[in-house]
């Protein structure tokens, strides 16, 4: 998929975040194809997060961060231009930490887009800390954008859905396939008594599941299928060790993977389901996180 034409849906304006570092180049890329396909602004904010060590800065200090901050920035948005000149650009130097800058300038309709890691320091965007972090607290989509993939297109959006809850997932899924043009591959995995070898394989209980699960999904997909009639749309219901592996593997001939985030009701650990947290660790290809309602 050309990493400066994508589209998900969302009324608002597109929140891009970048420090300078080449993964957050690749983010303001595929962010000005998503507001050029939308014909949305494009919001360019960098995360300097000096509010944070006002104690330790003194104001030349501040002002040597802001200025490097607006540097990046110019030169963000000149290239937002460059790929999207019909986008209205706007950039804002934030001194916030990223997540509460990136969610702030979203509000609530617009779509977020960052990079898999930065440079580190004041404006990060490390996975497995802002970017996690960024997925795991919005309520808008977030897009995660790698640092490379060099891979040759495949014409395929794939989309990892389980039940009801998912309906937006795949929605978001279908309107992005429908408007790149490429087909919608819909995979839905479940785990069953892994832990008891082959007497799980004798169970009744898998059978049921099995077709429970079939159904659930074939509902689903019914639904994308009489709003997109002209979209291609394939379903696999499969049965892993792993529901995380499976996606990871399949997003490895996709080139977007939509997924739901499934939020842990408790405070330990990640607040993001593990099937999601292990996505946006492994996939090589751009993730779009959707809150689940």
């Amino acid at each position: 998929m050309n990493s400066t034409r994508s589209s998900v849906t969302g009324s608002g304006p597109v929140v891009v975040g970048t420090d300078g570092s080449d993964h957050a180049t690749r983010a303001v890329r595929w962010a000005a194809g998503e507001a050029a396909a939308r014909s949305r602004p494009l919001r360019i904010v960098y995360a300097t997060g000096t509010s944070h060590g006002r104690l330790y800065l003194s104001p030349e200090d501040i002002q040597q961060i802001d200025g490097f901050a607006e540097d990046v920035l110019e030169e963000a948005a000149a290239l937002a231009r460059r790929l999207a000149p019909a986008v209205a650009v706007t950039t804002a130097v934030c001194e916030d930490e990223t997540t509460a800058c990136l969610l702030s300038e979203a509000g609530p309709d617009a779509t977020i887009v960052v990079g898999s890691r930065g440079r580190g320091g004041f404006a990060s965007l490390l996975l497995g800390s802002d970017s996690l972090r960024v997925a795991a607290r919005s309520h808008v989509p977030v897009v995660v954008v790698p640092g490379s993939d060099d891979r040759e297109p495949a014409g395929v959006v794939l989309a990892g859905a389980r039940d009801e809850r998912d309906k937006e997932t795949l929605r978001v899924a279908a309107c992005l396939a429908a408007r790149e043009g490429v087909s919608l591959r819909v995979l839905s995995a479940w785990v069953f008594f892994e832990n008891v070898g082959s007497m799980a394989a004798m169970s009744d209980g898998v059978g049921r599941l099995a077709a429970d699960q079939a159904t659930a999904t074939a509902r689903l997909v019914e639904l994308v299928r009489k709003e997109f009639p002209d979209l291609t749309v394939t379903e696999h219901v499969v049965r892993a060790g792993s529901v995380s592996e499976v996606l990871v593997a399949a997003a490895a001939g996709a080139d977007v993977i939509v997924i739901g985030s499934r939020r842990r009701s408790h405070s330990m650990g990640s607040p993001l389901g593990r099937v999601t947290h292990a996505v946006l660790h492994h996939a090589h290809c751009p993730v779009v996180v959707v809150p689940h309602p």
